[in-house]
């Protein structure tokens, strides 16, 4: 009993804070995760804590001033401060204080979600933690009961104590309707202007010598090829005009940037919105959404859409010190050009390699015609290493080591058995392209999480072998069977591997025959196996002895 009393005491303490800590933590991540339904009237935050008075750093933006029932208007939440939680509503613009009409899509579900207000499912929009964000976009659908004139209105929480409750967007209207004039209506155009102004077809005459142009193919001319990506940027005094052309279905962009990794790249979109183009400044930190500039440092912008290709111009100073985030054009740069898909004026992430220029150059220096690939070097290193380690060396060195061993066994060179080390060859390739091939490129599929498995388990067999049991030992039979599970395990998934990798865009290998030719080298090693492994066992030898023996 004097044991049992103080684990019990124990145990209830212990059950006690547990519960209590639970209680806590969803009552927190209530508020965190976003789902704030009670707020949806009020829009006030349960955080016993009143709002800020002072002036807000973010605002809402839309892409229309006029709308009809069953329209897609795009609203972006965005602030020169990062914040950590929101909840944006659509209200009559004649009653603020009403309930919440129409309903929103997503465009990134990870940092944004629906909420159901006034029993209409999707009426507001929320956060889904409490992750720093500098822009929010979503989709508003006017109903067909909208009222004549539509005010968003948005809840910012910079922090959990301090946040901007209501904060007045843009009012939109329908038909005919002048909306009431607002100090903080803010229209989308005035950072990405929808510019009315059609152009000329750009043309590459001129390229290398009163302009730098960056061309794919190579000696493509956009005003008579409709499958040429034309990029091209010429000085005048203190501003740069850019000229970018490219066939695609949503959009096309260029970047700047200081290596040939994307991350930190100044970036220009060109996007088309139901045929208008929007042309906008933005910032790539890594591999996420482009982060658009709230700064109009733009001019002279210019658009045109025609045959599928999309064609956009526009100039910028030099140096732009009212947006920091902009690359001065006196310095070298790598030039990205890439397109892809877009809806409702957002854009999809690429499916195709982006082109990349083969060196850097002075945007503002003399003009050249640069060349580039969507196939970078380092890529076909890799690939070249991969087929090394697994198709050559790797093959050959478990078919060694499975039937030949016998064989040779005491053939060695530079004082190693040969079947070993032609398995070894297989790691030292692998380990070798791994350690070269950084962790950016997580991002392709599933093909470098195979090859990630595939090293893991390549690695684990000559660990064990090295602790191995003596043949006669009565384990043996266990390493036997994990040696032999592992190895398979590994050339499968290799094998699997090595299937998506000669579709990754980047090594931009003809397809359907790599495929086929791939294909005809797996089957043609099992048939090998499968004969080597009869011979092994006297099946084929028996039969030709049979043969012999009868004639």
């Amino acid at each position: 009993m004097r044991i049992t009393l103080p684990l019990l005491k124990m145990w209830n303490l212990q059950t006690a804070l547990a519960i209590l800590g639970t209680l806590c933590l969803t009552s927190i991540s209530g508020y965190k995760n976003g789902k704030v339904e009670k707020s949806c009237e009020s829009m006030m935050p349960e955080h016993h804590s009143q709002p800020n008075t002072t002036a807000s750093p973010y605002t809402l933006t839309v892409n229309a001033r006029k709308f009809s029932p069953g329209d897609n208007i795009r609203v972006a939440l965005s602030g020169s401060e990062h914040f950590e939680g929101f909840l944006i509503q659509a209200r009559d613009a004649t009653n603020p204080d009403g309930p919440a009409i129409g309903s929103f899509t997503l465009v990134d579900p990870e940092i944004s979600q629906r909420l159901t207000c006034n029993s209409i499912e999707g009426s507001a929009v929320s956060h889904t933690s409490n992750a720093k964000k500098t822009e929010i976009q979503v989709i508003w659908k006017a109903p067909s009961n909208a009222p004549p004139t539509v005010q968003f209105l948005a809840t910012v929480l910079a922090h959990y104590k301090i946040f901007w409750l209501k904060l007045p967007g843009p009012v939109i209207s329908q038909g005919d309707v002048t909306p009431a004039p607002s100090q903080s209506t803010t229209i989308m155009s005035t950072n990405s202007p929808f510019i009315v102004r059609i152009l000329l077809q750009f043309t590459s005459e001129g390229c290398g010598v009163s302009k730098s142009c960056l061309i794919d193919p190579v000696s493509c001319n956009p005003s008579v090829d409709t499958n040429c990506f034309f990029l091209s940027y010429s000085t005048l005094d203190q501003t740069v005009s850019f000229e970018l052309s490219g066939p695609a279905e949503g959009y096309v962009s260029f970047a700047l940037s200081k290596d040939k990794w994307m991350g930190d790249d100044d970036t220009y979109l060109c996007i088309n919105d139901e045929g208008r183009v929007s042309v906008e400044a933005a910032y790539t930190a890594g591999r996420t959404y482009p982060e658009v500039s709230s700064k109009s440092v733009l001019t002279d912008v210019g658009w045109r859409v025609s045959d599928g290709v999309i064609q956009c111009k526009f100039s910028r100073s030099i140096y732009t010190p009212q947006d920091p985030v902009r690359f001065s054009l006196n310095n070298s740069y790598y030039l990205f050009v890439a397109h892809g898909t877009a809806e409702y004026g957002m854009i999809h992430r690429h499916m195709r390699q982006p082109l990349i220029s083969s060196h850097h150059q002075i945007i503002t220096g003399p003009p050249e015609i640069l060349t580039g690939s969507r196939s970078p070097l380092l890529m076909k290193y890799h690939g070249a290493l991969m087929l090394i380690a697994w198709m050559l060396a790797g093959s050959t060195g478990k078919l060694m080591a499975a039937y030949f061993k016998p064989d040779w066994p005491e053939q060695t060179l530079f004082g190693q058995k040969i079947w070993f080390q032609v398995c070894f060859y297989t790691v030292f390739y692998f380990f070798i392209d791994f350690f070269h091939f950084n962790f950016r490129h997580f991002r392709a599929g599933v093909h470098p999480y195979l090859g990630c498995t595939v090293m893991i388990l390549a690695f684990c067999q000559p660990i064990m072998a090295a602790f191995r049991p003596a043949p006669d030992s009565s384990r043996r039979w266990i390493f036997n069977w994990l040696h032999w599970g592992v190895g398979n395990a590994a050339e499968i998934i290799a094998v699997v591997s090595m299937f998506f990798g000669i579709r990754q865009q980047s090594l931009l290998l003809p397809y359907p025959w790599t495929t086929g030719v791939l294909s005809a080298f797996v089957v043609w090693t099992i048939v090998l196996k499968l004969v080597l492994k009869l011979h092994k066992h006297n099946v084929i030898t028996k039969g030709l002895y049979v043969s012999h023996s009868y004639f």
